[in-house]
């Protein structure tokens, strides 16, 4: 499904990787993807979606950091979910690390995973795969959601406006939650997303 994807929503899921990585998370979880959707260009049809609604990037990255405190976000990695899911959507995950490695030193990742004793474990409660944090099972499933909600709108390809339906759908994930807990209208939101796609509720 992956080759669907615009370049502006392969971004996002880029990008919350590097979310996830900013805030020192061990996995991939909506939270982030959400996050992603926000930092996204000012033009960005998804992003404007989520402003008109209210949400901004400093607030939610705040709730984040508040609801996750001492604990997983979303909940462990899918180790299904592994490095050739994300060289399939255009992420080299070596890129990625030299990339981190380059800015923060060449055992950066080995210290985040042994949480800076040397010795590899497990960190916090979720796995890395390969060295990289992996999904978890509800961000899985909220990319999955917007690939069927392109095939549900007839779109030939799968763009951020999607990925926020999508996300939207997954009703488990802390994405949602923060949205909720801050009074964010869902339906509008919703329908805000639709609009900026052309298409009727």
């Amino acid at each position: 499904m992956f080759e669907r994807f615009t370049k502006a929503a392969r971004q996002v899921v880029v990008g919350s990787q590097q979310q996830a990585a900013d805030l020192g998370h061990d996995h991939i979880g909506t939270e982030h993807l959400l996050l992603s959707l926000l930092a996204a260009d000012s033009t960005d049809p998804a992003a404007d979606a989520l402003r008109e609604c209210g949400v901004n990037e400093h607030s939610v990255r705040a709730e984040i950091l508040r609801l996750t405190a001492g604990q997983a976000s979303d909940g462990e990695a899918d180790d299904e979910f592994d490095g050739e899911a994300l060289r399939a959507i255009g992420i080299d995950p070596d890129a990625v690390r030299a990339k981190l490695e380059e800015t923060f030193g060449a055992d950066a990742l080995d210290r985040l995973k042994s949480g800076g004793s040397g010795e590899a474990t497990e960190w916090r409660r979720g796995r890395f795969i390969g060295g990289r944090p992996g999904l978890t099972k509800e961000a899985k499933k909220a990319i999955e959601l917007s690939l069927r909600e392109a095939v549900r709108l007839r779109s030939g390809e799968i763009d951020t406006p999607h990925v926020l339906l999508g996300l939207l759908r997954e009703q488990r994930g802390l994405g949602v939650r923060i949205l909720r807990e801050n009074g964010v209208d869902l339906a509008e939101l919703r329908q805000r997303a639709l609009t900026s796609l052309g298409k009727a509720a």
